[in-house]
């Protein structure tokens, strides 16, 4: 069904449900943004395009690199110019892909059709005429829509405060529309966006003012009100602001935010980073939305940090697309951890390993046991080398038994945190999953070195496949 077009037999771009999108053709190259900006290196930010076929001779290798024309974008996350919610318009085509530049604001419209394996820029929407025309400043991600209109997120006004964000439209040919939001309707902070339109409603995340999280976190812009707790509820499609969740200290720093896929499910998720906890958000009898704690990662009691526990720091997760499973990474502790959500009320711890993190062994940070031992993940090398940083994004494959991870948050951070990145950059690796019994377990035949690309080590961010994946495609 196409908003306000009626039922069309003929298919358009991704798949009609999420099971059918299972049996779709193995995913053959990955889409990676790159970013050099923060790093030191005065070099423009690029997408990245890996060999992911292990029958082909440039397997787990950078085959293609795009840059961008600028210096100084920070690409961050990506979306497609049209997905599966556009399944029944025939004259949609998945073709371009969507680079917001979180800290530049230009967003980059890349063609990834004519050749997949080489991607060539397509247009930039200048920041200029995005401030003009909205006020709106630090894009972040982006959906496409059954009207065939692309939305954004966008964290702040120009000058970085919170209060000017709001929802970028941008038309089929990528002209800037407008907001999509009614006026006097923004959210307080913002970040990610899922919208379930059988039940006509968008909810948003909020990660911090821009002014404060591009400089680095600091705990006590928590206290100052900086960061986010809170969701918010929309009416779709009309953007009218219905419901604010406060979830409290439970819920500090909300991050990635999905919906069941199934779409005429009305609960979802959201991992909310600082107090790392998984949310679970639920429609109830009276119309209204809640939430509650449905899983719960507790802190590390840690020497030589900078603070005497650390928290696991969710900033990613995605849920398979049969809504079996949940993924999700905790950037700080360094584990990727997998739990069965066949009752979403009840998760069910399935399966973690550890592919890097602040307390592994080998670093100077220790985590302290309840009876006053001390202890260190073990992490592996692969292919002869160390894995640093920790896990942030993930992607996984159509048929759930390949998860994709990469180790960059936001330079500003990944600076703070995992100085290492600067110097020797990010890796990209894949973790087989078992999807009959639970389990995870790295790859060791696909590592992708982003240290050693030729204007020297960058950091890697979001992925995204050719034909639609578990994180960009939304059924209606």
């Amino acid at each position: 069904m196409v908003e306000g077009n009626g039922c069309c037999k003929l298919a358009g771009p991704g798949y009609g449900t999420p099971l059918e999108a299972m049996s779709g053709p193995r995913e053959a190259l990955i889409y990676v943004t790159c970013v050099y900006t923060g790093t030191g290196r005065e070099k423009p930010d690029f997408l990245a395009t890996v060999d992911v076929d292990p029958n082909s001779p440039t397997y787990s290798k950078v085959i293609h690199r795009l840059p961008v024309p600028y210096i100084g974008d920070e690409l961050h996350h990506s979306g497609w110019n049209a997905c599966s919610s556009c399944h029944g318009d025939p004259l949609a085509d998945r073709r371009f892909l969507i680079l917001p530049s979180l800290v530049s604001g230009r967003i980059y419209v890349v063609d990834t059709k004519t050749n997949p394996k080489a991607p060539s820029l397509h247009k930039v929407v200048q920041p200029d005429d995005i401030v003009k025309k909205t006020s709106l400043a630090y894009p972040h991600t982006s959906h496409c829509l059954a009207s065939g209109d692309v939305m954004v997120s966008c964290l702040g006004d120009k000058d970085g405060n919170a209060k000017g964000n709001g929802f970028l439209l941008l038309d089929s040919q990528f002209n800037v529309k407008g907001r999509w939001e009614k006026p006097g309707n923004s959210p307080s902070f913002g970040y990610d966006f899922w919208y379930q339109p059988r039940h006509k409603t968008m909810i948003s995340s909020s990660w911090g003012a821009p002014a404060a999280f591009t400089k680095g976190f600091n705990l006590q812009h928590v206290a100052d009100g900086l960061y986010g707790r809170h969701l918010f509820v929309y009416s779709w499609p009309d953007g009218e602001l219905k419901q604010t969740m406060d979830l409290g200290n439970t819920g500090l720093v909300p991050l990635e935010i999905r919906f069941l896929h199934d779409p005429s499910k009305d609960t979802g998720y959201v991992g909310c980073a600082l107090s790392s906890n998984m949310v679970r958000f639920f429609k109830t009898q009276d119309g209204s939305w809640n939430h509650e704690v449905a899983i719960s990662v507790q802190p590390l009691k840690v020497q030589n940090w900078i603070l005497p526990e650390m928290p696991g720091l969710i900033t990613d997760f995605l849920i398979s697309l049969d809504d079996r499973f949940l993924y999700f990474v905790n950037w700080l502790h360094g584990d990727v951890r997998q739990y069965n959500i066949e009752d979403p009320k009840n998760p069910v711890f399935a399966g973690q390993v550890w592919v890097g993190g602040l307390v592994q062994k080998g670093s100077p940070i220790v985590a302290v046991t309840e009876d006053g031992q001390t202890w260190q993940s073990t992490v592996p090398e692969i292919q002869e080398r160390s894995l640093r940083g920790g896990p942030q994004m993930i992607q996984l494959s159509l048929d759930g038994k390949r998860l994709y991870v990469t180790n960059s948050l936001f330079s500003t951070w990944d600076r703070q945190f995992y100085p290492e990145l600067m110097e020797k950059g990010s890796h990209m690796l894949q973790i087989d999953v078992d999807t009959e019994k639970g389990g995870l377990k790295i790859n060791p035949n696909f590592f992708v070195d982003f240290g050693a690309e030729p204007d020297g080590p960058s950091l890697a961010h979001e992925m995204r496949y050719p034909g639609g994946d578990c994180t960009s495609d939304i059924w209606i």
